[in-house]
Formats: structure tokens, sequence, C-alpha cells
């Protein structure tokens, strides 16, 4: 089976190369409405070129994956702010999107902690639902709409975790339903398991990312054996393969947190419970070194026995 891999955002071996420059809204504020504007298109334009980098890099080390930060636009879901971020940069959408779809990668797009459909606020949901939409509208402007998914989390528990569930699956309808289809569930370290966002994205049709370091961290009554193949299963109705996400502790300590680079010992049991599902699937790695990270520990599990590295991002595992 193989397992490509790839990283979020920032491609850390370029030299001054992060796609997630912005501006806060203090700021903002300070400046006359020309200088916003003129502001707000340098920002968007350097994020833009920067993602273009992190591309090409990732093209030229075989890098299959890749995920695009949520601030390429700065203050673009802040109801103050009017900047027509679609538009203005119609031709850069398009390039990228022609980059992705030429070189075969896979991208996508992960939404803030913020965006939550499990509250009982209706403006809490409305800003969910502005916060997909202008994802989406990224997507769209680069022709990627169909084929690159959002991934968030179920949310809160406020309390009452079954409630707040009932609660998530009343307010999702609320979502245009092109956008809902291009949205991932992922299992959280400290409220929902695997386990229950499993339970959502079945009664949902929604694809379920699986975080292993998550799942260690907010452990399920279910077995991960068991679990696994319903979980790979709920990608079967999209086109693409499923998504999972690796990463290791910091520390025994801070146990949630994510480690600089990833311990190659600490994700090995995953590998060896996923090669029993034999099918293939896509890696996001979440550490710190980001790009550093990834090609370090396909390295290290291309030495294993059964794993062979076919590309910079690329493993065959036997």
């Amino acid at each position: 089976m193989l397992v490509r891999f790839g990283y979020v955002a920032h491609a850390t071996s370029l030299w001054d190369s992060s796609p997630a420059k912005t501006m806060t809204f203090k700021r903002w504020q300070t400046l006359e409405k020309e200088e916003r504007q003129q502001k707000m298109y340098a920002i968007t334009k350097q994020n833009i070129t920067n993602t273009k980098r992190a591309l090409f890099y990732n093209i030229a080390h075989g890098i299959p994956l890749y995920r695009i930060s949520s601030t390429i636009v700065p203050l673009a879901t802040h109801r103050e702010v009017e900047f027509d971020y679609i538009s203005l940069f119609d031709k850069e959408w398009k390039e990228l999107g022609e980059i992705v779809k030429n070189h075969n990668l896979r991208v996508s797009f992960h939404p803030g902690q913020f965006t939550l459909f499990t509250s009982d606020k209706e403006t809490i949901t409305q800003n969910a639902v502005t916060d997909m939409t202008y994802h989406y509208n990224v997507l769209k402007a680069m022709g990627l709409e169909e084929e690159s998914m959002l991934n968030i989390h179920v949310g809160g528990a406020y309390g009452n975790k079954a409630k707040a569930i009932e609660r998530f699956h009343e307010n999702i309808q609320l979502l245009p339903i092109p956008i809902k289809k291009q949205m991932t569930l992922e299992n959280d370290d400290k409220t929902y398991t695997a386990e229950e966002t499993l339970a959502v994205c079945e009664k949902e049709n929604i694809p379920l990312v699986f975080d292993y370091h998550h799942h260690l961290a907010n452990r399920s009554n279910e077995i991960l054996e068991n679990m696994l193949p319903r979980i790979f299963n709920t990608w079967q109705h999209i086109k693409l393969i499923p998504k999972v996400h690796i990463s290791s502790p910091k520390s025994e300590k801070e146990f949630r947190s994510h480690a600089e680079y990833v311990d190659m010992t600490f994700v090995q049991p995953f590998f060896e419970i996923a090669k029993t599902c034999k099918l293939d699937f896509d890696v996001m790695v979440e550490s710190k070194a980001k790009d550093k990270a990834m090609l370090q520990l396909v390295e290290e599990l291309s030495k294993l026995r059964g794993y062979k590295r076919i590309d910079g991002g690329v493993l065959e595992i036997k």
C-alpha cells in the first residue's frame, strides 16, 4: 500500500517563506481607507507568493500533501473588514490551482478552533458558516472546490456532550450543501474521542480525519484495530483516499502539545495497525518543524523492514 505524506503551511527550509503573514484588526483600524486596502493587498500577495514557493518546493522534493494556511488572507472573515480577496487575486488563485492539479498534489484547509457547530449561540454558528464559506471560496477560486477538504473538530461539550452533539447535527444544516460536501471532522485531544467523532461522521456522511496523537491523549472505549476500518470507510463516498494526522508529544508532562519532530517509535504502532486495512492513505504531519519533521519521519520509517521510500514524501508499506 502507498502512504503519502505532507506538512502544514510553512516550508521552514525556505528563507522568509511564511504564508501566514497577517495584521491585527487593531492595526487595521489605525489606517486610512486607502492604506488599509494597500496593506491588505500587500500581505495577501506575499502569502500567495509564499504558498506558491512552498508548492514548488514540495514538487521538487516529492511531497504530495500540503495544508494551505487559513490566514492566507488576513482578517478575511472579520465583519468590519471589506476586502475583495477573490477578484483582486483571480489570476493568482487560478495559478495556484493549476500547480496543484498539474502535479497531482493534495491540498486542504483546517479552519480554526473557533469554527464551532455545537454552540447554543446563534452568532457563533453564523461565524462558523462565514469561516467555512471563506475557505470554500478560496478553494473555488483555485478550481479545487471539489477535490480539497475543510477539516474541523466537532466542537465544545458545554457541560453536556449529548446535547452538544444534537446541536451539531442541527447547526450543520445551516452550512450550504456544497460546502458541507467538502468538510471533514477530526477527533480531538480533550473532548470528542475518535469513537464519538466517528458516530457523528457516520450519521452525517462526513469523512473522518483520524488523529493518532489525539487518540492516545483522549482514548475511546473501542480499540483502534476495530475502529480504523470504519474510519477509513467514511471516505468511500468521495474520490479521495483517507487522511490521518500524525505527531508526537512534546513531553510526558505536556502530552497534548506537539513536539518539534516526530518520535518514530511513538507513531510506528499506528502504521502497523493501518497495514492490516490494506488501503492507501495519506498522512499530514503536524509538528513544529513542519517539512523538516515530515522528511525526517519518512527517512526513519524507510529504514524499517517492509517500508520502502519511493519518493521524498511517499512510502510503500508491505
